[in-house]
């Protein structure tokens, strides 16, 4: 009775910590154009970002891995499909993950989607999007698989702290080029 106490638990989690971090992004995203100017602040800004949404969904796959392993889909056919498949699972939803951040920021720059801008926009978070997204992916297809550590969590932890501090400097130049 216990593990099921505890998956309702990781689900009311997950639905808290979802709210949350919607007001952390507003915020976020508010004061981000002021904080550029100080490095080490902007690069522990985006690492606690990065790490709050890296955990939200770690916190979601888990939540879903328990959901599925307690039989809770008993009547779905094809439940088990994403635990027996993570890697593919977790490449997809890398892909997603990282189309909706960059239309986002797209979003947020211009005011709304501008598809002309798409590819620049692309080419420009391309190093930055392939280091989240090895991360986002390591932590999917490690928490599907159920093989997730401390150890992994860490490493994982280390690759948003380099994007971090690839995204400042990358942002920084950006800046310096364009004025």
């Amino acid at each position: 009775m216990s593990v099921k106490r505890n998956t309702v638990l990781l689900g009311l989690a997950f639905i808290v910590f979802l709210a949350l971090s919607y007001a952390e992004n507003t915020i976020f995203f508010r004061v981000l154009g002021d904080i550029l100017h100080n490095h080490f602040l902007a690069v522990a800004m985006l690492f606690v970002h990065n790490v709050l949404v890296i955990s939200l969904i770690l916190v979601g796959m888990t939540f879903y891995v328990n959901l599925v392993v307690l039989n809770f889909f008993k009547r779905e056919k094809y439940a088990h499909v994403v635990l027996e498949h993570p890697r593919h699972f977790a490449l997809a939803f890398t892909f997603m993950i990282l189309f909706l951040s960059i239309l986002r920021g797209s979003t947020l720059l211009y005011g709304g989607v501008r598809v002309e801008v798409l590819p620049i926009i692309l080419l420009v978070s391309a190093p930055i999007g392939i280091v989240e997204g090895y991360g986002i992916y390591l932590t999917i297809k490690k928490t599907l698989s159920r093989a997730m550590s401390m150890k992994d969590l860490a490493y994982i932890y280390g690759i948003f702290l380099i994007a971090a501090i690839m995204e400042v400097g990358f942002i920084n130049l950006l800046i310096s080029v364009s004025t």
